[in-house]
């Protein structure tokens, strides 16, 4: 019951969604995501701990930069796999959805310093392993 509990909760915020969505099918620093969001720092942490937590999201520290990606399925419980593709579908249409990924284009060409742009999509992530 816990479980659901910490998927509802996570899916039942604009932020946490938008975020969810900006994730979707890319690697992002969490630089890069407070840019998007125009959040403070300590607010978008919050909120990708939520959402890790709850399973929506994986995390991994490179240097001094936390980059957070969407799990693939086998990485979360079938639940929560279901859940975040249900949100993504749903809130991916929404016109904030799309400004957000407007946006995020011009974010990730940027780049966080001293990492390449973008950080990196699910392709090249799995070349690098």
């Amino acid at each position: 019951m816990r479980n659901v509990l910490y998927v509802t909760k996570a899916l039942a915020d604009e932020t946490r969604l938008r975020a969810l969505c900006a994730l979707n099918g890319r690697e992002l620093c969490v630089c890069q995501l407070i840019e998007l969001l125009d959040l403070a720092p300590s607010t978008v942490s919050k909120h990708m701990s939520i959402l890790r937590q709850a399973g929506l999201v994986e995390g991994r520290k490179s240097g001094r930069w936390m980059y957070y990606r969407l799990p693939e399925a086998g990485e979360t419980t079938e639940g929560c796999f279901q859940a975040l593709c249900w949100a993504l579908g749903q809130a991916s249409a929404s016109k904030q959805a799309q400004a957000d990924l407007g946006r995020l284009k011009a974010i990730v060409c940027e780049g966080p310093a001293g990492e390449p742009a973008g950080g990196l999509n699910r392709n090249q992530e799995d070349e690098k392993q």
